[in-house]
């Protein structure tokens, strides 16, 4: 899928926009559906009915919603919406870990059903439970046009791995969008750079990550060790932003203004900061639709607390079914909880430093239960990042050499200094010919390398088409 993904972008996405363009308007919304279809059939023909049937009943669901007059069969057409929704989500992705859960507890052999998860399950379906929650709390309207809604449902752009576009953020456009020079130009700045992300620097650094991580970690040194979950650090975040970034771009050249989804986190200066800055969508999401619900912080400390900690338990499940991810979740949630105990006011007072390398190191220290296999992988890789074998060897002194410039270019692409750089170019008097000189050329380099990259590489995982 995701060698097939690029494949769609580069061949057919050129086929797909002229098409686009030329068509009248009633026939826009049509072409972005079996665009949508066919680029997730390429992927996953087998679960493409998983989708489509989740989007029939949440858009009926929705219909009946408007049309009901009584609060408790609105009520009703609500609870079977999300009883799919959610069952599809159980049965794909949490079955064989239940089932493993069982076996581990009570000592028996039941075999886990063999069930593929289909690609960014996660995504559509919140998706899809967004549009149906906001009708029944009277948010936004009934979407009459099944056409339309599963043209929202079924965006190719992010419809395998975000970001999550709430109905609200598009209900607009969906009914009436144009495309003008600006915007489209403006998509292609965000395509490219995302591209880039995505090509240049995930997968380079990501080969790091891949050579460490089958290593045995209780042989391997500590500078090993770090370089590997640095490598992982960094190939996550411009993986999941460029893939994001790509898909806010494709969205701006078909009319479609997609929210943010990061805006460089490792730049945060607290934990609860961060998650303000990444995966901003999903964080939106779990807010609206779950913490808010449960009282916010509206209840008293004890159960603000206590609905962070089902939020984050919740958030570490949504990744994926397994103790890490329900770790990481927890991770996150106590983290957050201390914070607001008093510990945020005195990273606010601490220098600018010493508070984003405490966020950055404890970042670090949750991609570990991320990424790694099980919970004693984990634990054993903390104790070879902290002092369980010997400082270095020659393995680690070799990586770190050939790696050192790629880890150079993440740094600085991973903070805001290119964009501040840009801006003020863009302001000085006289200058902006030279801006625009300046981006488009370095837009065009870009390209043709991400092209070259693509066209001979063989490593090219998208991260969280798994999710």
């Amino acid at each position: 899928m995701v060698f097939s993904s690029l494949t769609f972008i580069y061949f057919f996405l050129p086929v797909v926009m002229i098409t686009y363009m030329v068509a009248s308007k009633k026939l826009k919304n049509l072409i972005l559906l079996v665009a949508g279809l066919i680029f997730y059939a390429w992927g996953e023909p087998v679960y493409i009915w998983v989708m489509l049937v989740s989007s029939f009943v949440d858009f009926y669901a929705g219909i009946y919603i408007g049309r009901s007059k009584k609060q408790s069969s609105k009520r009703v057409a609500l609870i079977i919406s999300m009883v799919v929704d959610l069952g599809f989500l159980f049965v794909f992705k949490y079955t064989g870990f239940i089932v493993g859960v069982i076996n581990s507890c009570f000592k028996t052999n039941i075999e886990p059903p063999d069930l593929p998860l289909p690609i960014g399950i996660s995504f559509y379906t919140f998706q899809s439970m967004s549009y149906t929650i906001d009708v029944y709390l009277g948010k936004v309207k009934v979407q009459k046009n099944f056409l339309n809604y599963l043209t929202y449902v079924s965006l190719f752009p992010q419809l395998v791995a975000g970001p999550i576009v709430r109905y609200e953020d598009v209900a607009n456009e969906i009914e009436d969008r144009k495309v003008n020079v600006d915007n489209f130009g403006e998509g292609i700045g965000y395509f490219i750079k995302g591209l880039s992300k995505k090509v240049l620097l995930a997968n380079n650094i990501g080969l790091l990550w891949t050579q460490i991580k089958a290593m045995d970690y209780s042989e391997i040194s500590v500078l090993t060790a770090w370089l590997g979950i640095l490598a992982f650090t960094f190939q996550i975040y411009f993986d999941f932003s460029g893939y994001s970034d790509m898909a806010i771009g494709l969205g701006k050249m078909f009319g479609f203004n997609f929210p943010i989804n990061f805006d460089h986190p490792y730049q945060s200066k607290s934990i609860s900061e961060f998650w303000r800055r990444w995966h901003i969508t999903l964080g939106s999401w779990f807010r609206i639709y779950l913490y808010i619900p449960l009282g916010g912080n509206r209840n008293g400390k004890f159960k603000t607390y206590r609905n962070l900690a089902i939020v984050w338990l919740l958030t570490g499940l949504w990744h994926g079914a397994s103790f890490n991810f329900i770790v990481w979740g927890a991770f996150y949630g106590i983290l957050i909880i201390i914070e607001r105990l008093g510990f945020g006011d005195i990273l606010k007072k601490l220098p600018l430093p010493v508070s984003t390398a405490y966020t950055f190191l404890m970042v670090v220290i949750g991609w570990v239960f991320f990424d790694t296999d099980n919970m004693s992988k984990a634990f054993s890789y903390l104790k070879a990042m902290f002092g369980g074998g010997k400082l270095f060897d020659s393995f680690a002194v070799y990586q770190l050499s050939s790696y050192l410039v790629i880890f150079i270019m993440c740094i600085f692409a991973s903070t805001d200094l290119w964009r501040k750089f840009t801006a003020r170019l863009s302001e000085i008097k006289n200058m902006k010919n030279a801006y625009y000189y300046v981006t488009s050329a370095v837009q065009i380099v870009l390209l043709l390398l991400c092209t070259c990259y693509i066209v001979d590489g063989s490593y090219n995982p998208f991260l969280y088409f798994r999710f």
